[in-house]
């Protein structure tokens, strides 16, 4: 049940809070809903954290006030901020495109006379915020952080340089740890938009039920914060860049094939829903002409896979998967006695290659925040042309032209992925990244 009393002061989880104080002449109550953004951008997620039912809530309670004679809409506010990661510049950028998304989407839903309401306000980096969190958690180091937040402007400048500021401190203290900490635990939240709604209804309204009558949890409040329009804003940017959207993309080698001395390099592009397309590539050319010890091999690979632990932010690119691959190469291996060349002597790839294709399985092991290991195994057909030789004086002999017809496992990785791109990173268990 959701109780509105202008005695009480009342936080409800399911929209933010709701506050209600008692004013001698016409008391004001005010209702704030906050949501949520993924990191670096602007767009409202409605899959995000709950921000559907925050924002279904927020336009329930307004069409209420705009039917019920008793109420009225004094204003409508919103402020949104950033967490610290990224520029000054593209965090003002971005909270202020973060403000604009919430404007247009209450706009294009609210008649005419609530929209007139609305006020718009940006913070950029949302450093207050971030303080009141570090106040009244109990993390590691919590008082040399505060000193930090407390004492060290935003930027420390000399003779017009920038020599130091309240970031660079807050990274670098304790190797690191504490902004670690505050990326995990903080951090999530200071990407947001919070809407307040102040109203005033002249006699108490009725109760008003969640839908399922459920219980709603109870949060803390906070007394409101000021508001100042974006016509009284005092910082006025001339370049706002676009908020960047996430971007998965992988670089690996096979540690298997590396330990064999064939160099190999491969890439990997996540295109959404779970599906990725990658392709890598081997050349080895080694050889002892002396002691008829050859160990030449290259060509490539194309493979599609689909990923299915996919989580709400970081990467995509690990936990189980599956995939089809096909391949092509061409090899010469001898090692003093007979030699086996794979497809026609001379020529080009296409016209001494072997082949392959197959389904493949695999597992992408996060180590850390940018790195995994990625352990896969593949069953298919390999074909092909393949030539045996022994050397006889000085020469190579050809002795017999074999066709491969081979079914079983034609792959097998051990790869060190390196995580590159907006947003590709593992995120620590239990995280609201």
């Amino acid at each position: 049940m959701i109780k509105i009393k202008r005695e009480l002061l009342v936080c409800i989880l399911s929209v933010g809070s709701l506050v209600s104080w008692a004013n001698d002449i016409q008391p004001t109550d005010t209702l704030t809903v906050e949501i949520y953004y993924r990191q670096g951008i602007s767009q409202i997620d409605s899959t995000y954290q709950d921000n559907r039912n925050r924002m279904g809530k927020l336009l329930e309670f307004l069409y209420t006030l705009s039917t019920d004679s008793t109420c009225r809409l004094n204003g409508l506010h919103i402020i949104s901020g950033a967490s610290p990661e990224g520029n000054t510049s593209f965090n003002k950028a971005l909270s202020k495109k973060r403000t604009n998304a919430i404007s247009d989407y209450l706009s294009l839903r609210l008649p005419a006379e609530q929209s007139a309401l609305i006020t718009k306000a940006h913070t950029g980096i949302d450093w207050e915020a971030l303080q009141a969190k570090v106040e009244r958690s109990d993390m590691p180091y919590k008082e040399e952080v505060l000193q930090i937040l407390y004492h060290t402007p935003e930027w420390v400048i000399k003779n017009g340089i920038v020599v130091d500021g309240r970031k660079k401190q807050l990274m670098t203290l304790r190797q690191g740890n504490c902004w670690r900490y505050m990326e995990e635990h903080f951090f999530p939240e200071l990407r947001h938009s919070l809407v307040e709604v102040e109203y005033v209804c002249e006699t108490p309204q009725e109760e008003i039920k969640d839908e399922g009558d459920t219980e709603i949890g109870m949060i803390e409040c906070t007394t409101p914060p000021s508001y100042a329009t974006e016509k009284d804003s005092a910082t006025v940017l001339e370049f706002e860049p676009q908020a960047r959207p996430p971007f998965y993309m992988a670089v690996k080698t096979n540690l298997l094939y590396d330990a064999l001395l064939v160099p190999n390099i491969g890439v990997e592009f996540y295109v959404g829903k779970g599906f990725s397309v990658g392709g890598n590539w081997m050349y080895a050319w080694w050889n002892r002409n002396s002691r008829h010890r050859y160990w030449r091999i290259y060509g490539g690979e194309l493979a599609v896979r689909k990923y299915f632990n996919r989580t709400s932010e970081g990467s995509p690119l690990n936990g189980h998967h599956i995939g089809i691959y096909g391949q092509v190469f061409t090899y010469d291996f001898e090692t003093g006695g007979r030699g086996y060349m794979g497809g026609k002597p001379g020529g080009t790839l296409w016209e001494k290659m072997n082949y392959s294709a197959g389904l493949e399985y695999g597992y992408s092991l996060p180590v850390t925040r940018r790195l995994n290991l990625d352990f896969v195994i593949g069953v298919g057909y390999w074909g092909g042309t393949y030539y045996e030789y022994l050397p006889m004086d000085n020469h190579y002999v050809w002795q017999a032209t074999k066709q491969r017809r081979w079914f079983g496992p034609t792959k097998a990785e051990v790869s060190l992925v390196w995580l590159l791109g907006n947003g590709n990173y593992n995120a620590k268990k239990g995280s609201r990244r």
